[in-house]
């Protein structure tokens, strides 16, 4: 495979690719997965190198990924716990990355709740930087891995059309998997409520639309949110809508039963089952939000809400018989 010369050292977000490299970067990742495949894990690529991970949000898969892919390319990857370094003492951002950088660092990955503030490093920093999420800007690493996946179920991505399903206002990943879509000509469809998803979307070249069945029709793969997917793997145990206080405008319907069994679509946009009332989890949102005249999640944010199981209702007992979440 020839070589390229990227237009940046850092990775720092999808917008700032072209196509032509986000094309080089999924055609490069065959003889790497292939490592991964082997006995003995383990190549010379990154020897002499050091990695350094700053992470400021709690992260397992990211975290990891990006250990284990060092190390198999014989990096030294350094771990740093933001709760028990000097930042928890009052040390500025540039001040930390810059005493990092004075340790002769030769990558640093990092991961911030603010959108930007790997940005803000790499102008400071001389060594390259990646973006391992920051707020609900950009999640580009995810997006390349996604890419990647869909090249390898669906053969091309180009003409394809993928729909998105979740809260796409506040997904990171959902706008980078957007955007990389669209530089390689992939047809884009999110699914939400109006609620969920940002402001002036349509800009981005993606259809929007709240009609799940619809959506499903014409969609070559789906996508969900880690949010909503978990509904489907745990159905009813937490999923709980209702008011602090009981409200006239609330009826019956606008909570999961805890115990309810349905797939994600039911789970989602249901109702689950028909004969006990039982709503869904954006009906129930809905209709919350209507009882309180919240148009926005933003306005609801400022309601009084409860979100069961709380300790004496039936989430609690159903989570203690499950020994799940707070009944282990």
């Amino acid at each position: 495979m020839s070589t390229m010369d990227f237009r940046g050292r850092d990775l720092l977000g999808i917008e700032d690719l072209t196509a032509d490299e986000i094309r080089y970067i999924l055609d490069a990742v065959p003889p790497f997965k292939e490592i991964s495949e082997r006995d003995i894990k383990k190549v010379p690529t990154l020897r002499g190198k050091t990695i350094i991970n700053l992470f400021f949000e709690p992260s397992t898969r990211t975290r990891t990924s990006f250990e284990i892919a060092g190390k198999r390319l014989s990096a030294d990857v350094i771990n740093i716990s933001v709760a028990t370094s000097s930042v928890s003492k009052g040390e500025s951002l540039r001040d930390t990355a810059e005493s990092l950088q004075a340790m002769q660092a030769d990558v640093l990955v990092v991961r911030h709740s603010a959108a930007g503030v790997p940005h803000l490093l790499a102008r400071y920093l001389p060594s390259p930087v990646i973006n391992a999420g920051d707020g609900a800007h950009e999640h580009p690493t995810q997006a390349l891995l996604d890419l990647y996946t869909l090249q390898e179920k669906l053969g091309t991505l180009a003409g394809h059309t993928v729909l998105i399903v979740g809260d796409i206002a506040a997904s990171r990943v959902a706008r980078s998997n957007m955007l990389a879509m669209r530089k390689l000509g992939m047809q884009v469809c999110v699914c939400g409520p109006r609620t969920m998803l940002p402001i002036g979307i349509e800009q981005m070249g993606v259809e929007c639309t709240s009609d799940f069945d619809a959506a499903m029709q014409g969609a070559d793969a789906v996508m969900i949110g880690s949010a909503f997917a978990r509904a489907l793997e745990a159905p009813g145990r937490g999923y709980h809508w209702g008011m602090a206080t009981p409200h006239s405008n609330l009826p019956r319907g606008t909570r999961i039963r805890v115990g309810v069994v349905g797939s994600l679509e039911q789970i989602l946009f249901g109702p689950a089952f028909t004969d006990d009332g039982t709503m869904n989890l954006i009906g129930a949102l809905r209709t919350c939000m209507g009882s309180v005249g919240a148009r926005t999640i933003r306005e609801l944010q400022l309601t009084e809400l409860i979100i069961a199981p709380a300790i004496k209702t039936e989430g609690k007992i159903f989570q203690k018989a499950q020994r799940v979440g707070m009944g282990k």
